[in-house]
């Protein structure tokens, strides 16, 4: 709120001051009456024990601007340290009720307009002179935009210190989620955060420079997890309730933002989501971990993986290395394709005479061993990463 000048001093007849005093009251009853007419969100404000303190607060106000003027202080460093202490401490009550600093600030001049017609109606009346009566409207809009500015300000704090501990609460949340805490720890700490339970959560990896526009696309009820020791400048998000038809939307807003999106898990066990989000950012596969679930399965357990190549393909392992990853990649697409010769020679991009040719090979070094089941499925996960993977690789 813009601050007006330092007024001049200012004194006020004594019999002016007699008036106004006993006025006192009518006039802080109708600065209430006027801000409950015309602030929407004061209509019940003044009821019950906050409207008591507002009522109170608007009567020390008033008088405490009346003691300014008895004593011909003037001037906005001379106001009242208690008034602007009242003044601070309403703001934070503001903001704990939930009323913005917009209609702290409407609450304000509407109270200015009404104590001012009223007071100067009073001094008019007592013939108080013009020039007189004009330092008069001076010293109370001064004086109302110092206490306006202490309530603007109290009302910040309390929001901001609102916002750290409420975040502090959903952090809590998000830490016992994914350390495996006991539910009954986990449903404590969401009552007391009060953070609705949804049915799913869905782990997103997110760039910290992304965190905050994918923020403002996912349900506000997002969990965060900053600063985990395994994310390098990333943080994770929870998603509530993207699940279904919702993955979908949720996929393209973080389209091109170089985010990791995991499976929607029943809430309680969104730490499995987390987990295949981690082991698809570290195979560096793209956005959505459900469109690679072959490859993740695969890798899973890669010295398995490693065993299981060494074993199947040991027909290869006396070969030139050139030579078995050439065979090991016609083998690959020869099982995708289903043995289809000009499938395979479009997928290696060679002759049909070619995978003819390699086919005859691997049937000589492997002999009737491509024909049992459980070979082929040996093989088919052996080859079903790597393209062109060497005998032991």
């Amino acid at each position: 709120m813009a601050r007006r000048g330092a007024p001049a001093p200012l004194v006020l007849p004594p019999d002016v001051m007699v008036a106004m005093r006993s006025a006192l009251p009518v006039v802080a009853d109708d600065v209430v009456s006027a801000i409950i007419e015309e602030v929407p969100s004061y209509t019940d404000a003044f009821s019950g024990p906050m409207g008591e303190t507002i009522r109170s607060a608007v009567r020390v106000a008033l008088g405490g601007f009346l003691l300014v003027v008895s004593e011909g202080r003037g001037g906005a460093q001379r106001t009242p340290a208690a008034a602007i202490e009242g003044a601070y401490q309403l703001g934070r009550g503001e903001a704990r009720s939930g009323r913005s600093s917009e209609a702290l600030l409407s609450a304000y001049r509407i109270g200015a307009r009404v104590a001012w017609e009223q007071l100067a109606a009073l001094a008019v009346e007592h013939e108080v002179d013009a020039t007189t009566l004009g330092s008069f409207a001076q010293a109370v809009f001064f004086y109302i935009d110092e206490l306006s500015a202490a309530s603007v300000s109290g009302h910040g704090d309390e929001s901001a210190t609102a916002g750290r501990v409420k975040q502090r609460l959903l952090d809590r949340i998000a830490r016992h989620l994914l350390t495996g805490a006991p539910e009954k720890t986990v449903l404590a700490a969401a009552e007391r955060a009060e953070w609705s339970l949804p049915t799913t959560l869905t782990a997103v990896i997110v760039p910290e420079s992304q965190v905050g526009s994918v923020l403002q696309l996912v349900h506000q009820g997002t969990l965060q997890a900053a600063d985990l020791p395994e994310l390098d400048a990333a943080v994770l998000l929870l998603v509530p309730d993207a699940h279904g038809r919702r993955r979908s939307a949720l996929l393209r807003g973080v389209d091109g933002r170089n985010c990791l999106v995991g499976p929607a898990r029943p809430w309680l066990e969104v730490r499995s989501s987390y987990d295949r989000a981690r082991r698809a950012q570290e195979r560096g596969l793209g956005v959505d971990t459900e469109a690679h679930l072959p490859e993740l399965v695969l890798t899973a357990d890669p010295e398995a993986l490693a065993d299981l190549r060494e074993a199947v393909l040991a027909p290869l392992a006396d070969l030139r290395p050139a030579s078995a990853a050439k065979l090991a990649e016609t083998l690959r697409a020869w099982l995708l394709h289903q043995g289809r010769r000009d499938d395979v020679a479009t997928a290696l991009f060679v002759h049909p005479q070619t995978v003819r040719y390699r086919m005859a090979q691997l049937r000589e070094l492997f002999g009737d061993r491509l024909e049992d089941p459980a070979t082929v499925l040996a093989l088919t996960i052996a080859l079903g990463v790597d393209p062109a993977p060497g005998p032991a690789a």
